[in-house]
């Protein structure tokens, strides 16, 4: 039996450039009229700024959260629009937004202060966001507009201020609350010179009154719904991310035998069992195995296996019961192609977002 090399045994996060562009282009059949800023914050939703450039071409524009995000996507090679969501933090990050061509985003007075009292070498783009009813960033109405008028006299601000706003509850299609955020802002920019964006994931496949001049798609253009009774698939999306491992043992636990740390599974009968080299050391999450796991499967040669025992900090011990062929070396989907990371993440009691962006850097992608 030859036994497989140690680096194609260890997990991979096998990311395919060509979904992120066809979700794209999904994006763009729902919102014709509208321009897309893809959001590529948090290294792509952990698939790796790197490895969608390639996918991202087609976008209008991109949006990062933090400076440091948009200066490493310059350096990544994108050359289109980047708008910073959290805005600058003092004018050092001012001037080098202005020098790396970086929009900015004005939540508050204080970005204000910062733009009206810092002189640039070349002006800058600047959102100015409201907050409709997420109370998390954004001016309240008299704030906006305050911030607005100061905004059109800094000689700092280049061109006609965008306006923004986020919206809280678009995951649930009837939410009322997004019916009075969406009217709030669309009665406090009437009649402003400037474009308009609304709209997440879930408001360009649900709201589409909400699409405006720019749509800020984050999770669906990596394949995954926003949605929690819809699936990705029903929504014409393709997953971007695979996270793969391989089988590094193959075991036969006798009736009565426990398996891992806390003896929490115990065979009712002599079980053939593998085990995987991914653990919670490469954010595959402790939480999925065991009494609370629900259910948590991996394929393993393409079919659905059941998770022993706690999830270790880099193994995880799988039945294979229903696989008395497998062998070390076989190849194992932990999610992604087969397998969606939306029904892990219902194992796990969490969201897509966290296992996705909680993958270690010791993955390769």
């Amino acid at each position: 039996m030859t036994l497989p090399p140690a680096e194609a045994a260890a997990p991979r996060a096998r990311i395919d450039a060509a979904a992120f562009a066809a979700n794209l282009q999904r994006v763009r059949a729902l919102c014709p009229t509208s321009k897309v800023m893809a959001v590529v914050k948090a290294n792509a939703y952990g698939h790796g700024i790197d490895a969608i450039i390639p996918g991202l071409k087609a976008a209008d524009g991109a949006a990062v959260a933090r400076f440091g995000e948009g200066v490493a996507l310059r350096k990544a090679g994108w050359n289109g629009r980047v708008v910073v969501l959290g805005g600058v933090r003092d004018g050092a990050e001012l001037k080098a937004a202005a020098e790396h061509r970086l929009d900015v985003v004005a939540h508050h007075a204080g970005h204000v202060r910062l733009l009206t009292g810092t002189p640039l070498p070349s002006p800058v783009d600047v959102w100015l966001k409201f907050d409709s009813g997420m109370h998390r960033l954004g001016f309240d109405a008299q704030g906006f507009t305050n911030a607005l008028d100061a905004l059109k006299a800094c000689p700092s601000v280049g061109g006609p201020v965008r306006l923004m706003t986020h919206l809280a509850c678009a995951d649930e299609r009837d939410n009322a609350h997004t019916r009075l955020q969406v009217d709030d802002f669309v009665a406090l920019v009437d009649g402003i010179d400037g474009e308009r964006s609304i709209a997440n994931s879930a408001a360009v496949l649900g709201w589409p009154d909400t699409h405006a001049d720019w749509v800020r798609p984050g999770l669906m253009l990596y394949g995954v719904s926003p949605f929690a009774n819809e699936t990705a698939a029903s929504l014409g999306l393709a997953p971007v991310m695979t996270l793969t491992s391989r089988l590094i043992a193959v075991k036969t636990v006798p009736a009565g035998g426990a398996v891992g740390y806390g003896a929490t599974w115990v065979a009712e009968r002599d079980t053939r069992i593998g085990i995987a080299a991914i653990g919670y050391g490469d954010g595959y999450p402790w939480r999925l195995a065991g009494p609370a796991s629900r259910g948590a499967v991996a394929l393993v040669n393409g079919e659905r296996c059941p998770l022993v025992g706690r999830v270790s900090m880099d193994m995880t011990a799988i039945s294979l019961e229903s696989q008395p062929d497998a062998q070390l070396g076989d190849p194992v989907v932990l999610w992604g192609e087969g397998l969606p990371v939306e029904e892990v993440a219902g194992w796990a009691g969490t969201l897509p977002y966290e296992l996705l962006c909680g993958i270690a850097s010791r993955v390769p992608r």
